[in-house]
C-alpha cells in the first residue's frame, strides 16, 4: 500500500470523541507517502471538551501533515481549480455535516474543500460517527451513498443497546477506502458488524 505522489485533503468536523481514532490513520498516510492537507471545521476550531481543546487538535495535525490547516471557506474554494487534491477525506463527519453534504449546504471549510473537490471529478471519502445515522439523518446517508464520487469508511452500530440510531465508521479502514475509491470502487462490505466487547 502507497500513497506516493497522491494528494489528499482531509477534512474534520466536530465529533470530538472519535479524533483519538482518526489521527493515527493520518499518521499512516502521511508515512505511506501521502501529501495530506489538513481542512478544519469552524466548529472543530472553536471548540474545548473533555476529548481535547480544538486548537490543540489542529496544532497536533498541522505537526503531524507538516501543513497549514486550511480554516476559512475563502481559502477552501482552490482546492476545486488551483490546488487540486486526488482525494478529499471527511473523518470524523457528524450527522450536521452529513446533513448539509447532502443537501448541497456549504457553510464550512470542509463541505467547501468536499464540493471543490466533487466539482473536479475527483473522489470523496467519508467516515460518518453520527448518533442520527438509522434515525433522522438516515435518508442523508443513503443520498450520499448513491451519489457519484462519493465513498464510505466501512460502519456500524458503535452501540446497538444504549444508542440504536448511532453509526460510526471504523477509521482504521480509512487507508483502504482511499486507494479504492482512486479506482473508483466502494470498499466492501460497507456495513460491518461491531464485534461484542
Amino acid at each position: 500500500m502507497t500513497f506516493k505522489g497522491k494528494r489528499i485533503g482531509f477534512g474534520l468536523t466536530g465529533s470530538h470523541c472519535t479524533y483519538h481514532e482518526v489521527f493515527p490513520q493520518i499518521e499512516k498516510l502521511v508515512a505511506l507517502g501521502a501529501e495530506v492537507q489538513p481542512v478544519v471545521s469552524f466548529t472543530m476550531q472553536q471548540t474545548n471538551t473533555r476529548f481535547g481543546e480544538g486548537e490543540e487538535w489542529i496544532r497536533r495535525i498541522e505537526e503531524v501533515t507538516k501543513c497549514k490547516s486550511i480554516r476559512t471557506i475563502v481559502d477552501a474554494e482552490p482546492m476545486g481549480p488551483k490546488i487540486p487534491v486526488d482525494c478529499m477525506v471527511i473523518a470524523p463527519i457528524t450527522g450536521n455535516s452529513i446533513s448539509k453534504f447532502a443537501n448541497a449546504l456549504t457553510d464550512s471549510p470542509v463541505l467547501m474543500a468536499a464540493k471543490a473537490t466533487l466539482r473536479n471529478g475527483k473522489p470523496v471519502v467519508i467516515g460518518i460517527s453520527t448518533n442520527d445515522g438509522l434515525g433522522l439523518n438516515g435518508v442523508n446517508i443513503m443520498k450520499l451513498m448513491a451519489t457519484k464520487n462519493i465513498y464510505f469508511v466501512p460502519y456500524g452500530q458503535d452501540d446497538p443497546i444504549n444508542k440504536p440510531n448511532s453509526l460510526v465508521a471504523y477509521m482504521e479502514d480509512i487507508p483502504e477506502t482511499i486507494l479504492a475509491a482512486l479506482q473508483g470502487k466502494q470498499l466492501q462490505p460497507v456495513l460491518k458488524m461491531n464485534s461484542p466487547e
